[in-house]
């Protein structure tokens, strides 16, 4: 493997991409054609959008790379952390406000 290959080769990119697309257009045919009910339709808008995001760091952002400390991966799981809080707090918020009206 080349330097150049290491840290994205245009097929890298172009793979990337490729993946982006088909699953951004997954979800949004399945919500167009109705195939599922809410429930299940926003568990599969959820894991497209979990698995565009590891696609996107593989791809683009080269997370992988790197030998030494991983910074950048504590950093990105700090993130994750802050945004599962943040997501799963604000849930929790609009489903306890729903039930009081």
């Amino acid at each position: 493997m080349s330097h150049e290959e290491h840290h994205g080769s245009l097929k890298a990119y172009v793979i990337g991409f490729i993946f982006s697309i088909v699953l951004t257009i997954i979800p949004l045919v399945m919500v167009l054609n109705h195939t599922l009910s809410r429930g299940p339709l926003a568990m599969v808008i959820m894991g497209m959008a979990v698995l565009q995001f590891f696609i996107q760091l593989f791809f683009f952002m080269h997370i992988k790379e790197g030998e030494k400390p991983r910074y950048n991966v504590m950093a990105l799981v700090l993130g994750v952390v802050f945004v599962i809080t943040i997501v799963a707090g604000s849930m929790w918020i609009m489903t306890f406000n729903s039930q009081v009206q």
